[in-house]
C-alpha cells in the first residue's frame, strides 16, 4: 500500500459519511503512478468528481502534494483520468455545505472541478489544507511576474 492510499483510508475512517464507492485503492494507484520522485503527499481525500449530489458513481481521489494537486480517477471501461493543478493555475476554492453533504469547487485558469458528496465535518479541514498550501506556493511564483 502506498502513502496516498493510506491517507485516503484515514480520511474515510475519520469522515465515514463521505460517499465513495469501492476501488479507492485503484484511484489512489492512479495518483501514485503520476507522483514525481521529489513529490510527497501532504493531504488526501476522496469524493465524487461531479457537482450533482445524486451522482454517486464518479469516485475520485484528490491528493495535495508538496508541488501540486492531483485528482485521479480509475475507470473500469477506459484506463483512467488525471487532473493536475499547479499553484500558478489555481485561482480559488469555494466550499458549499448542504443539509447532508458538502461540496468543494476548485477554480483554475482553465476549468472548474467540483468534488461533491463530502462529509460536512470534513469541509473545514479540506479548505484549510488546500488554500493554506496554495497561497504559500503562489507567493513563491509572484516574483516571476
Amino acid at each position: 500500500m502506498g502513502k496516498v492510499y493510506e491517507q485516503v483510508r484515514m480520511f474515510k475512517a475519520k469522515y465515514p459519511h463521505t460517499i465513495t464507492w469501492f476501488r479507492l485503492r485503484k484511484h489512489a494507484a492512479v495518483v501514485e503512478k503520476h507522483l514525481n520522485p521529489d513529490e510527497e503527499p501532504i493531504y488526501t481525500f476522496a469524493g465524487q468528481k461531479d457537482g450533482n449530489p445524486l451522482s454517486i458513481f464518479n469516485t475520485c481521489v484528490v491528493c495535495l502534494t508538496n508541488k501540486r494537486i492531483i485528482i485521479g480517477q480509475d475507470s473500469i471501461v477506459v484506463d483512467y483520468t488525471l487532473n493536475s493543478i499547479t499553484p500558478e493555475l489555481f485561482n480559488d476554492m469555494q466550499v458549499y455545505s448542504g443539509i447532508l453533504f458538502g461540496k468543494v469547487t476548485i477554480d483554475t485558469i482553465k476549468e472548474t472541478i467540483e468534488i461533491s458528496n463530502l462529509d460536512k465535518r470534513a469541509l473545514a479541514e479540506i479548505e484549510s489544507s488546500v488554500t493554506s498550501f496554495m497561497l504559500a506556493e503562489k507567493k513563491k511564483y509572484a516574483h516571476y511576474r
